[in-house]
């Protein structure tokens, strides 16, 4: 039986991630969520961090605060993004283990695992290669986190679990260029493309790398499967189980958005990781699986861009 007064914090309440869980919690029924912005709580403030934590006194934790980024971000910003990582996840889980929350959930990502790691992925893969050197940077701090929370669970007996989300897209996505994931990158591309009269799209790479992609709101779901279910192991794996090529994924997001002009491949840039697919067996074995397809996703992550970011608020997409 749930206990929807139990008082939980959302740590990134307002980003994509945090956004989606803080929505599909309310609407599950919790009435006591917890958020604060950054402009409310520096995070990377060791003393801020702990004083929150002594006065709210949350009973459940989730982590989905971080710097997050592109390939272009991550060779950009390489010392911010591993410092204040580091600093956001040190501060979160060293607070709530001391001030006794027994339940954490701690939010990663996919570039934890080798680059060249056998495929799909698994969760024992985990430090058997080297990382991917473009978003090394932020891989290393998650896998501090994720070892973080499981030495806290050995050592004290904290229910403190790891998710890795495979690349995520939805609604509050980024679409500023410079920073961006791909495919929130390429609905922005595609839409002023077509805006401007179909101009050429032009993308980084070959187009042949593979990536998985999983909507924000069935991560938010995997969350709250999380919060009422008994998960006996520390690192669980949550992805779509379906991979889709750079080239296919435009050619998707193209005809979502009814662009008629070329895409052009710049072969001189990187395509970072060659394939990427998650094994996310562990997760399905105890209940949880995906809801939204790609392509409804992707109409849907349009549909909000149209109405938040684009001026064109009144402009609906053609089924």
């Amino acid at each position: 039986m749930r206990d929807f007064g139990i008082k939980i914090y959302i740590a990134g309440h307002k980003g994509m991630v945090g956004a989606a869980i803080y929505r599909t919690l309310s609407n599950a029924g919790y009435q006591c969520l917890i958020g604060r912005s950054s402009s409310e709580l520096d995070l990377r403030d060791q003393l801020a961090v702990r004083e929150f934590f002594q006065q709210e006194k949350p009973e459940v934790v989730v982590v989905a605060a971080a710097r997050v980024g592109g390939i272009l971000a991550n060779n950009n910003y390489p010392y911010q993004f591993l410092l204040e990582n580091l600093q956001i996840q040190n501060n979160l889980i060293s607070a709530a283990h001391e001030c006794g929350v027994q339940k954490l959930i701690f939010l990663g990502s996919s570039c934890i695992y080798p680059r060249l790691a056998t495929q799909p992925i698994k969760e024992e893969y985990l430090l058997t290669g080297s990382l991917e050197a473009t978003n090394q940077w932020y891989a290393i701090a998650k896998i501090a986190g994720l070892k973080l929370c499981e030495s806290l669970k050995i050592q004290y007996g904290r229910d403190y679990v790891s998710l890795m989300p495979t690349n995520l897209y939805g609604q509050n996505d980024n679409f500023d260029l410079t920073t961006s994931h791909v495919l929130p990158a390429m609905i922005r591309k595609f839409h002023e493309a077509k805006m401007s009269g179909n101009k050429p799209v032009e993308l980084w790479g070959t187009g042949t790398p593979l990536r998985e992609f999983l909507h924000v709101d069935d991560l938010a779901d995997a969350v709250l499967f999380s919060l009422t279910n008994e998960l006996g192991h520390s690192l669980y794996n949550v992805g779509s189980g379906s991979e889709i090529s750079i080239r296919s994924l435009a050619l998707v997001v193209q005809n979502v958005i009814g662009h008629r002009g070329n895409i052009i491949f710049d072969q001189t840039k990187p395509d970072g990781t060659p394939r990427k697919v998650m094994d996310s067996g562990k997760m399905n074995s105890l209940g949880w699986s995906p809801k939204i397809d790609l392509e409804a996703g992707i109409r849907m992550t349009y549909q909000w861009y149209l109405d938040n970011v684009s001026g064109l608020k009144n402009l609906k997409i053609k089924d």
